[in-house]
């Protein structure tokens, strides 16, 4: 006996609450339905229905194994989705909202090559730094930095990323180099308003935990404005490498205190569900996947 079907035809069963609404869901005569059950139940060595003129009742063991099935049955269908959702082709308006640094930088050369593969996608592309409801905003898909992703959604690393103090040489040649989070304390701080420790900034050193508490010369709610401002000279800047990754490699700015680790992230592809991924919303997910890990972020 196919056990596919044995459990099916049960699951079917339980959630119509008749032996004939389930034959109908399932295009099967009532006796064959029947027939199922009973040789589940005989297989298994344990009554998984009370059965009665008006209605039919779970046994406690026809409850156990009534979840288990519909775990089963739920996997399948999510595995066929899946698969259905990678051969289809991508098409129709994909909306997606990612953050403006990471947007410009590392997202924006991508589009072309994205449409070039899949020519039937239209793509809506809104850059916000706040956190938005892709459900409630209608949303596709969003790009998310963080150190876990949100528990509610679906998300796939793409990158990671990690915030780096630092300088240019000129600033440094003239202010002096820190050797320690305490002495910043000391220095022209150009701070990131959207920080989550704000004007405290928290370190991991060969000693343990460090936190100092800064007084900024200048306040911004713009990670490329930071960068801007360390690269004329005004201050030290606490800002991720995928905004300042190529100057610390050209030399324009220099990493200070590298044994004192501050936050790591992860880049996240986020979207609200596992079930039924859009073949556009899949295609997405695997292109982007497959260019961060040909080009890591600096």
């Amino acid at each position: 006996m196919d056990r596919f079907l044995e459990m099916q035809t049960f699951a079917a069963v339980v959630d119509a609450g008749s032996f004939v609404k389930a034959a109908d869901v399932l295009e099967m005569s009532k006796a064959a339905v029947s027939r199922h059950v009973g040789e589940l139940e005989t297989r298994l060595g344990v009554r998984l229905l009370h059965r009665t003129t008006r209605r039919l009742s779970l046994t406690e063991e026809g409850e156990v194994f009534y979840q288990r099935c519909r775990e089963l049955l739920s996997g399948l269908e999510e595995a066929e989705a899946e698969l259905d959702s990678r051969s289809a082709a991508a098409r129709g308006l994909l909306r997606v909202n990612a953050p403006v640094t990471f947007g410009i930088r590392h997202l924006a050369p991508l589009w072309g090559a994205f449409r070039e593969q899949h020519p039937q996608v239209q793509l809506d592309v809104t850059l916000s730094d706040r956190t938005v409801d892709l459900v409630e905003e209608g949303y596709d898909l969003a790009i998310r930095i963080a150190s876990l992703p949100a528990s509610t959604l679906v998300s796939k690393r793409l990158a990671s990323t990690r915030m780096v103090l630092c300088a240019s040489p000129v600033y440094l040649q003239a202010r002096g180099v820190p050797e320690h989070p305490l002495e910043l304390a000391g220095h022209d701080i150009i701070s990131y308003s959207y920080l989550a420790t704000r004007d405290e900034w928290h370190f991991d050193g060969p000693g343990g935990p460090v936190s100092v508490k800064t007084a900024p010369v200048m306040h911004t709610n713009s990670g490329d404005t930071c960068r801007a401002a360390a690269l004329a000279h005004q201050g030290i800047i606490l800002q991720p490498t995928f905004l300042v990754g190529s100057d610390l490699v050209s030399g324009a700015l220099v990493e200070l205190m590298p044994e004192f680790r501050s936050l790591e992230f992860g880049i996240f592809a986020m979207y609200p569900t596992r079930k039924h991924v859009a073949p556009k919303v899949r295609a997405l997910v695997d292109f982007l996947a497959r260019q961060f890990a040909e080009t890591p972020l600096v």
